[in-house]
């Protein structure tokens, strides 16, 4: 067994996501208390053809362990082979699999949820990756519950991939049809955590920490994955796990630390050096800002400001504006004006 799971541990997983767990973020939740990191999904044949824009995505800090880098692809031995390149570079904790990226270009190659709809493949690609990989690191993967409404087979799959030497599998509650709306199905969820034998880490409308209580009491889960609800809000691992030992919710933080959050985000982001210059670094944060702006009040007025937001500075006058209080004027203005 994966040794996140042993003696009775119930690892929060912070889910990859596209364009949002990137090294730095990953590094805030960490410390906010996430126990299992997954990296943004890496091109298998991006790695194969040694292209250094994906070969970012696999970057991590040794802090983050256990951290696995996350796969795509359809041709299981060209990502079997890019599985050992990752490992040959980084010795990541695992090695997971997307089998549930619902996102067109993706599935259009065949990749993420696609290969839901043929079995054969998924077996093929998972028994090349594991076998390719060998005991060098474990293989896990991620999954949803289906593909659409008539065909939800996420226990046959989860079978299919504990038969292929897969050592645990996340199972997204939602079909691929659903994208991201409607509810998760936490009753399939539990049903496959009852079809096998390996943990299954159930993902899907986690928003707080009496979420994670009620899922591990009412199904078989061995852990659960925290995606857009840790967008918003990162300290949603640490106030779980409050809530886990003392079945208290802890008090939301304060503007204030949600604000110095925001800048150390930016700052940190800047000092990756992914990015050419600081204005590309800030427009890459912008759909991060929008995100954390849910969180706080005024929020269609912060979310204008962040939209042309190209530098710290300008990012540290939004936040002295907004702890001014000068934003209470704004809103009370734009109110009058439309009265």
């Amino acid at each position: 067994m994966l040794p996140w799971f042993q003696n009775d541990q119930f690892p929060l997983y912070l889910a990859p996501m596209a364009g949002v767990t990137d090294l730095v973020f990953r590094r805030i939740c960490k410390e906010l208390g996430a126990d299992v990191m997954v990296t943004e999904f890496v091109s298998a044949e991006g790695i194969m053809q040694a292209d250094e824009r994906t070969r970012i995505y696999t970057e991590f800090d040794d802090e983050q362990r256990p951290v696995g880098v996350q796969l795509f692809g359809a041709d299981g031995p060209r990502m079997a082979e890019a599985a050992k390149k990752i490992i040959d570079w980084k010795q990541p904790d695992f090695i997971d699999i997307n089998f549930g990226c619902p996102v067109k270009k993706v599935v259009s190659k065949n990749g993420g949820s696609s290969l839901l709809r043929d079995c054969p493949l998924l077996t093929e690609v998972a028994s090349s990756i594991a076998k390719g990989v060998g005991d060098q690191v474990p293989v896990t993967a991620k999954i949803r519950i289906g593909w659409d409404q008539n065909l939800i087979n996420a226990p046959e799959v989860c079978r299919i991939l504990e038969d292929c030497g897969m050592q645990a599998i996340a199972v997204h509650g939602r079909t691929r049809a659903q994208g991201y709306s409607g509810e998760a199905d936490w009753d399939v969820i539990d049903a496959c955590s009852r079809a096998v034998s390996i943990p299954v880490i159930g993902n899907g409308d986690i928003q707080s920490g009496m979420d994670v209580e009620r899922r591990r009491k009412s199904t078989g889960v061995s852990g659960v994955m925290i995606g857009r609800a840790a967008m918003q809000y990162p300290w949603i691992f640490r106030d779980a796990k409050r809530y886990l030992e003392s079945g208290i919710h802890p008090e939301p933080v304060s503007c204030e630390e949600r604000w110095d959050l925001i800048l150390r985000h930016a700052r940190l982001l800047i000092e990756w050096g992914k990015f050419p210059t600081e204005r590309h670094a800030m427009q890459a944060l912008r759909s991060r800002l929008m995100a954390y702006s849910k969180g706080l009040r005024h929020g269609k007025i912060l979310r204008g400001r962040f939209s042309v937001v190209n530098s710290v500075p300008e990012l540290e006058d939004i936040a002295a504006d907004y702890l001014a209080a000068t934003f209470d004027g704004i809103e009370a203005i734009a109110a009058a004006a439309s009265a």
